[in-house]
């Protein structure tokens, strides 16, 4: 089995995913074979992941962060770096996904019960991902402090305790606490967690990192545990896609740009790092629209983004009054994209006779493509190539969704995938939709598409632009931390 460091955090939100990401590329510029794992996952931005030795399975479902973790070592993302994924559905509700298929819904008093179980699913994929690896670079969840959870924890202490994991607790400066989150932290773990933990490092440092000196010393007062660093805060992390809806809350609305994209945050929004690749465009404004705001009438161009509940999401688009926004901006002559479950939404009706997604089981539409969708129970889980129909050129993406879409604007599809006819494009072609997430990822398209909204001199490498933002964190965790040291506790 491969050596293996492990980093929790104080709370959600510390910086975990990125800091993990930067720490693989970090251990893989020193020639490693790093691979990253995250026992359990809480996400609705899930990617495709390969099932191993099942060549018949298409592909499996992982938080969006693995996949991007995956991407730092240099390795293809498998469904073992994140063997149980949590959708939520509703407040108390989710989809478990293990080892990338769907097992089941549960609500969240349920999971506890089931956790023990999936312990099994963990330390089976556990054993797998270290194989052929130098270093296995673990991701917790949440905080290792809920220790009301703690009995049939998977994700944090439970996990390292079974695999004899070392851990590195991150705790977050910006949020403010740091110094109470640390030495609270140590304070309530019973000890055999305690003991697991091999120090600490702070995260998300702005200014003069000497005004905190006399913090290190009080949290080392307190907890007797060694300090790996200090991280500054990342700029570079802005250009990395983001796996949690959080990160929606704190964005605010950037300077004024050529083009400005409308994206309605969905209650149960999936995989909006869709929209990344545009918020990488110079001219672009991505502007994200929370629930009680108008879609902003200047804008030339409507994203409607996946949901993990089409028809609760399609409810409530219509009790925030963005159909009547978005029937404003069409007779504006504006544009609009709806990308799965959004693509769903934009049609005539939206049904669900089995009630997979909950108890309603139809709404109507949004009406902007003559389309209908009925939902199945079997999801499509696949990496695609296809082809975009209106300018010819090469798409790659992937799928993750239920229900089948039919309907007269189908055959004006928007792309083709495998062969086969996707999505819709409305008659004056300004509404397009798809099943295909990664739509914009695409960088000769992308180019084309908004050189079609008058947006010309696009066009920047996405891809490209990812590695260099990795290999930015990973410089700055060189700086900043004792890399040579959290290496070498590894075991």
């Amino acid at each position: 089995m491969a050596r293996a460091i492990m980093l929790q955090g104080t709370g959600s939100d510390v910086g975990k995913t990125v800091l993990v990401a930067g720490l693989c590329r970090a251990a893989r510029n020193r020639g490693l074979k790093v691979r990253p794992f995250k026992p359990q996952n809480m996400s609705n931005n899930a990617a495709v992941a390969n099932i191993p030795g099942d060549n018949n399975a298409g592909g499996g479902e992982i938080g969006r962060a693995q996949w991007l973790q995956a991407i730092a070592c240099g390795v293809p993302p498998s469904v073992h770096m994140n063997p149980v994924l949590l959708k939520p559905q509703t407040d108390v509700g989710a989809q478990v996904i293990v080892q990338g298929k769907v097992f089941g819904e549960a609500r969240a008093r349920d999971y506890q019960a089931l956790k023990g179980r999936l312990m099994d699913a963990v330390l089976d994929s556990w054993a797998k991902v270290g194989e052929g690896a130098d270093l296995v670079i673990v991701e917790g969840a949440g905080s290792p402090a809920e220790i009301n959870l703690r009995s049939r924890d998977i994700a944090n202490m439970g996990f390292a305790t079974r695999a004899d994991v070392p851990v590195v607790l991150v705790g977050d400066i910006d949020r403010g606490g740091v110094i109470a989150s640390v030495a609270g932290t140590h304070l309530i773990l019973p000890e055999e967690d305690r003991r697991m933990i091999v120090g600490y490092l702070i995260n998300k440092f702005r200014g003069d990192v000497s005004l905190f000196d006399d913090g290190l010393k009080a949290i080392g007062k307190f907890t007797g545990w060694r300090c790996f660093g200090v991280v500054p805060w990342l700029k570079a992390a802005a250009r990395l896609p983001s796996e949690d809806s959080v990160v929606l809350e704190r964005l605010a609305f950037g300077e004024s740009r050529a083009l400005k994209v409308a994206v309605p945050m969905l209650g149960r929004i999936a995989n909006f790092d869709d929209l990344d690749p545009l918020k990488a465009e110079p001219q672009v404004e991505v502007v994200f629209v929370p629930p009680g705001k108008p879609l902003p009438a200047d804008a030339g161009l409507v994203v409607i983004p996946g949901s993990k509940s089409t028809i609760g999401d399609l409810l409530k688009f219509r009790e925030n009054g963005w159909d009547r926004d978005l029937a404003a901006h069409r007779k504006r002559g504006g544009h609009v994209v709806g990308i799965c479950g959004g693509f769903q939404m934009l049609g005539r009706t939206v049904r669900d006779p089995d009630g997979i997604e909950g108890s309603v089981t139809e709404a109507e539409g949004l009406g902007l493509l003559d389309i209908e969708t009925v939902m199945e129970p079997e999801k499509t889980v696949r990496d695609v190539s296809a082809r975009s129909v209106q300018f010819d050129l090469p798409l790659e993406g992937y799928e993750i969704h239920l229900g089948r879409t039919t309907g007269p604007d189908t055959l004006r599809p928007s792309a083709i995938i495998n062969g086969a006819d996707d999505g819709a494009v409305s008659a004056d072609g300004k509404v397009l939709g798809t099943y295909m997430h990664g739509l914009f990822g695409a960088d000769a398209f992308r180019g084309k598409f908004l050189e079609s909204l008058g947006i010309r001199d696009g066009g920047i490498d996405y891809r490209a632009e990812v590695e260099r933002a990795l290999d930015e964190v990973a410089a700055e965790l060189e700086t900043h931390l004792d890399c040579d040291a959290i290496f070498a506790l590894a075991r």
